[in-house]
């Protein structure tokens, strides 16, 4: 018997004409919908006038669940898998089941279509030439030293999902850690309330004491700065003489002539002060 296909289906983010031609094709043509919760899909089938089969795959129900969905698609049916809002197997456990046929060799198809990442990240007016997402913060105060150890040196723009009860506590953490950085915050995409707050953590944190977090939010995060990196490195010289200043980086393995001009691009004075320094090391 020839086994189907696993479909993953993006579904609009709040706006439902962003859903595609080819997403509400699938979904008419496939013979079951794995949805994260099968209210919420049954709401968007029922739009489209579709009636399909609902069973519900999500986080809690993934170990049994991904398994009745593989030997599914070994029976030869054709599956469409969607999560409540945007496209399924970004943090999701979508790509659990994707890891599950590329295991099995079952076939499995990608349609592109809605994510609030990439709608937030161009609404930011933020560096969109590389960016990392991180998913949900972490709750645990171990995990959260966790991530920012991995991000808080990146250069790239950070981008964080967060839930309206967290956020004020959210704010408060993301200035902590990465000082007061550029933020934007995209609360409702595409949906009536769209709101699109571009400030720095510190008049974040003031507004939200005054203002009651109301929906979903998408948190864009300038990365770490030149200007941020430039002010570090002075914090690591400033105390040392020119001559610790230029021992300091030919110890690092840079020439002599390199280290004098290191030195002098960042105490802002001439290259040849720096020499007079570097002549009896």
């Amino acid at each position: 018997m020839e086994s189907g296909k696993l479909y993953l289906v993006p579904t609009p983010i709040g706006n439902l004409k962003d859903i595609t031609l080819r997403a509400l094709e699938v979904l008419k043509s496939v013979d079951l919908v794995a949805a994260e919760d099968t209210r919420q899909s049954l709401r968007l089938l029922n739009h489209f006038d579709i009636k399909k089969p609902l069973i519900s795959y999500h986080q809690h129900n993934e170990n049994f669940k991904g398994q009745e969905l593989i030997e599914r698609l070994k029976q030869g049916q054709n599956i469409a898998l969607v999560t409540d809002a945007g496209t399924p197997g970004i943090s999701d456990p979508g790509s659990i089941i994707v890891s599950r046929c590329i295991e099995e060799g079952l076939c499995f198809e990608v349609l592109p279509g809605a994510t609030a990442v990439t709608t937030a990240l161009v609404y930011s007016g933020l560096d969109t030439s590389a960016f990392l997402f991180r998913g949900f913060i972490p709750r645990e105060n171990k995990d959260r030293a966790v991530l920012v150890r991995d991000v808080k040196d990146r250069k790239e723009t950070l981008i964080f999902y967060e839930a309206p009860h967290r956020l004020r506590e959210t704010l408060s953490f993301l200035k902590d850690s990465f000082g007061n950085r550029k933020i934007a915050i995209c609360r409702e995409l595409t949906k009536l309330h769209e709101e699109i707050l571009r400030m720095n953590l510190e008049e974040a944190a003031r507004f939200y004491e005054e203002n009651a977090p109301r929906g979903e939010y998408v948190l864009v995060l300038q990365g770490k700065s030149e200007e941020e990196i430039r002010r570090e490195e002075q914090s690591l010289w400033e105390h040392m003489t020119i001559e610790e200043h230029i021992l300091k980086y030919i110890d690092e393995g840079m020439s002599k002539k390199e280290a004098v001009k290191r030195v002098a691009k960042e105490r802002n004075i001439a290259k040849s002060e720096v020499y007079d320094h570097s002549i009896s090391l």
